[in-house]
């Protein structure tokens, strides 16, 4: 195992980041000189950035066929096996470093780090000219989803969302059948998940010895720093909201996503939350949210139309209720989850990633097929690939690509907003382009739960719950836009 980096310098990446701001383009190595565009036999050198869990599936998705030149993790007992699986792949702890090192020799970075970095690896490898892939939730933020989205068309390059599902028939027949007008006006849809699957509600651990082949202040990244405890990573991270979006941000990417694309959905207008017991600091064991988003413009010679909509969550084994007419005795649950859609002529029912749509009235419908489908086993992530060897003039976009995903994402994020907001015990008003609420005042406080200390003395329960009350519009505007710890920082958002 390679010593690791303690201290890594910053003065080639500032300086390579910085000539690329100003206007230099750095063309990776392996790209066809002159055309910016290679031949589908060409391989991309890929480099994947957090390799323990969801990312190793993503890499054994390409590796095939494309030269895995470097791996990046903060884990390397985690990720220990697949480090050996790649001997020729460089390894790194520090993703900064091999951008230093190896930037250009790279074409194309595939993360799937903790949510809380999402952004900031990926913002950084587009301003280099790389191609990105960067796992779900896209990022842990609203600001953070508007940068990667606005970056991905000031460089050009491919992007990819990893919710799978986009590239499935299931999402396909949804689009086809709802853009159709198989269901008639759809002004409510209601989803659903049986996440979380890990820890939540919990009080903030004590602090531990980190291990050995862990680098803690690297996974804490531009987070607040906190002592490491084994309950945050490498895989309970997601109920942590430094770290994580909780359930919220593991499947509704992959639930509401039909109903983002199918509805012609963008920023949402209003959005309320509620939960079980809300904690500063760990995403609650059940939540619901409310997302209004206004009425869109119909385009010509369409059959449906889009009036203003409700989209509802729910989370933690919480369910929307059986409408009339459900099939007795069949489940709900379909793979995770689920998404009823209210239309006015029929109810179109469909699964997690968007599988297995169906009529409630059990019509089966012929709409035409306007979606492009990909080729008999093509994986959404060698859609990317193929992408990342077109030239951007002729490019054909995949399935999630970040002109979707980043405003997608948005709408996710925005159920966190309104979960850990709630105690305003109002309905949030959301501006979509300025990124801000129209509602909630310079003058506005909100309770938080700090910790919750419940026990039993001689048979009575006795409740310690310690509160701290702060400015609602100053804690808001933080998790909107996050402030990044010292030296980490994001580009700069373009116009």
């Amino acid at each position: 195992m390679k010593e690791k980096s303690k201290q890594i310098t910053r003065r080639n990446f500032i300086g390579t980041t910085g000539a690329v701001a100003a206007g230099l383009t750095i063309i990776p190595g392996s790209v066809v000189s002159g055309m910016g565009h290679r031949a589908p036999s060409d391989k991309l050198n890929i480099a994947v950035v957090g390799i323990g869990g969801m990312g190793n599936s993503n890499l054994r998705a390409v590796a095939p066929t494309e030269n895995i030149v470097a791996l990046c993790d903060v884990d390397w007992g985690y990720s220990k096996k697949v480090f050996e699986a790649h001997p020729n792949a460089k390894r790194y702890w520090d993703w900064r470093k091999m951008y230093d090192e190896m930037g250009k020799s790279i074409d194309a970075v595939i993360v799937a780090t903790a949510d809380h970095t999402h952004a900031i690896i990926a913002a950084h490898a587009m301003t280099l000219g790389k191609h990105v892939y960067v796992q779900k939730p896209l990022t842990h933020t609203v600001y953070e989803s508007r940068l990667l989205t606005k970056l991905a068309d000031k460089y050009k390059v491919a992007t990819q969302m990893g919710n799978q599902g986009s590239s499935g028939e299931g999402v396909n027949l949804t689009v086809e059948w709802l853009q159709n007008g198989e269901i008639g006006e759809v002004r409510q849809v209601e989803t659903f998940t049986d996440r979380p699957i890990w820890p939540q509600g919990l009080n903030v651990p004590n602090g531990e010895w980190v291990p050995d082949t862990l680098n803690w202040d690297l996974f804490v990244g531009p987070a607040k720093m906190r002592p490491y405890n084994s309950l945050y990573t490498p895989w309970n991270w997601r109920g942590w909201w430094d770290f994580g979006t909780g359930a919220l941000g593991d499947m509704a990417c992959h639930i509401l996503h039909p109903v983002f694309k199918g509805l012609k959905l963008m920023y949402p207008i209003k959005a309320q939350g509620s939960s079980t017991l809300l904690l500063t600091d760990c995403a609650p064991n059940a939540q619901m949210v409310k997302l209004t988003f206004p009425a869109r413009p119909t385009p010509k010679r369409s059959k449906m139309t889009y009036p203003e909509v409700e989209v509802i969550w729910y989370d933690g084994g919480l369910q929307p209720a059986k409408p009339a007419g459900w099939p007795a005795g069949k489940n709900m649950n379909n793979a995770g989850g689920g998404a009823i859609f209210h239309g006015t002529k029929d109810k179109l029912i469909s699964g997690c990633y968007g599988r297995d749509p169906w009529l409630l009235s059990g019509r089966v419908p012929t709409s035409p097929k306007t979606e492009r489908r990909l080729p008999d086993g093509v994986s959404h992530e060698m859609d990317w690939v193929r992408a990342c060897k077109e030239s951007p003039e002729s490019r054909v976009k995949p399935k999630s690509d970040f002109s979707e995903a980043g405003p997608f994402n948005e709408m996710v994020v925005m159920g966190v907003l309104a979960v850990r907001l709630q105690g305003l015990n109002k309905e949030l008003e959301w501006d979509g382009d300025k990124m801000e609420f129209k509602n909630v005042s310079a003058d506005d406080k909100v309770r938080l739960t700090i910790s919750d200390n419940f026990t039993i003395i001689d048979g009575d329960p006795k409740f310690d719950r310690p509160n701290l009350t702060i400015n609602a519009q100053e804690f808001a505007n933080e998790m909107i836009k996050h402030t990044y710890r010292a030296p980490w920082s994001l580009p700069d958002m373009p116009a």
